[in-house]
């Protein structure tokens, strides 16, 4: 007998693992991602990443604001009687009562080696806490967490200069090379699924706006850290708003939040960063470069913490 997979994603993160699923053959019954949001203006809507590649792959998409005391939804899947979903970057938390509608379980993908990086954004805080290697758990979900059982974890680098975008499409790149033998295994009651050590755990938390403020009292390393892990991150000037989308660790010294070069160097508490891409709020993204013909930031000024 054929089958049944339902699929659970939102992000970008996700696009390319359901593509392979369809490419392969497998068969998708449905797809549930988040709703789509209206912009600041609420002029337009827009789709997330995986509603948009779903209907291009003409696969049925529902999108429920929130699963909790969904009896609609609980009725639906328990009705098409999958034998597996697979959940991805998702977004939602799985109420404890849907996670029998499927025979073989809740699979998730977590960007994460668990125990580590349980939660919102493991793929920012590895890269904000300066790690050297993440990958990705294959894990069964249950009503705690990221604490489920895992039964394949799969390693790779961080390279120095990698976003937090970077890493995130080297992970999924990693979970499209490895997740179908895994399906066909968790399919075929092949694989062997492992507790957590729970005592190893740590969190990764939601991502805060205020944390993308730069405190030039940290070492460059971990000021870099923070513009990759997030994709930039500011400073204030003259009450204006400035984000750093892209910068190189630097030797030269001078005082914190100090420009101390001509090219856009900017002291830490540790030696410095050399800015190569910055957005003034409100306009577009400049080399440093072609920011510094017209700016007033210029060397021997100091930036504050904001």
């Amino acid at each position: 007998m054929l089958k049944k997979i339902v699929f659970m994603g939102t992000s970008v993160f996700a696009v390319k693992i359901l593509k392979s699923l369809y490419q392969n053959g497998y068969p998708i019954v449905t797809v549930y991602t988040q709703a789509p949001k209206k912009s600041n203006r609420g002029m337009k809507v827009t789709k997330s990443p995986v509603h948009s590649i779903s209907e291009t792959l003409s696969l049925e998409v529902r999108t429920p604001v929130t699963l909790k005391n969904n009896q609609e939804e609980y009725e639906y899947l328990k009705n098409i009687d999958a034998d597996m979903c697979l959940v991805i970057a998702y977004g939602q938390i799985i109420p404890e009562s849907f996670l029998n509608l499927t025979k073989k379980g809740f699979i998730n993908i977590h960007a994460s080696l668990l125990p580590k990086y349980r939660g919102a954004a493991p793929i920012q805080r590895a890269i904000m806490n300066l790690e050297k290697k993440t990958g990705i758990s294959i894990m069964k979900i249950n009503s705690q967490l990221d604490e489920g059982p895992v039964c394949k974890s799969y390693e790779i680098d961080i390279d120095e200069k990698d976003s937090s975008d970077d890493l995130s499409e080297k992970l999924s790149d990693l979970a499209v090379e490895k997740i179908l033998d895994d399906i066909d295994d968790i399919l075929d009651d092949k694989a062997k699924f492992r507790d957590q050590d729970h005592s190893n755990a740590t969190y990764a938390k939601k991502i805060d706006k205020k944390e993308s403020s730069i405190d030039w009292n940290t070492p460059a390393k971990s000021v870099i850290a923070k513009i990759n892990g997030l994709n930039g991150a500011h400073f204030i000037f003259q009450g204006a708003r400035y984000k750093i989308l892209k910068a190189e660790l630097n030797n030269l010294s001078g005082k914190p939040g100090e420009i101390i070069g001509d090219s856009l160097e900017i002291a830490c508490k540790e030696k410095s960063i050399k800015v190569m891409m910055i957005q003034r709020e409100g306009k577009k993204p400049q080399k440093t470069p072609e920011f510094l013909l017209g700016s007033q930031i210029k060397k021997g000024l100091f930036l504050s913490n904001v």
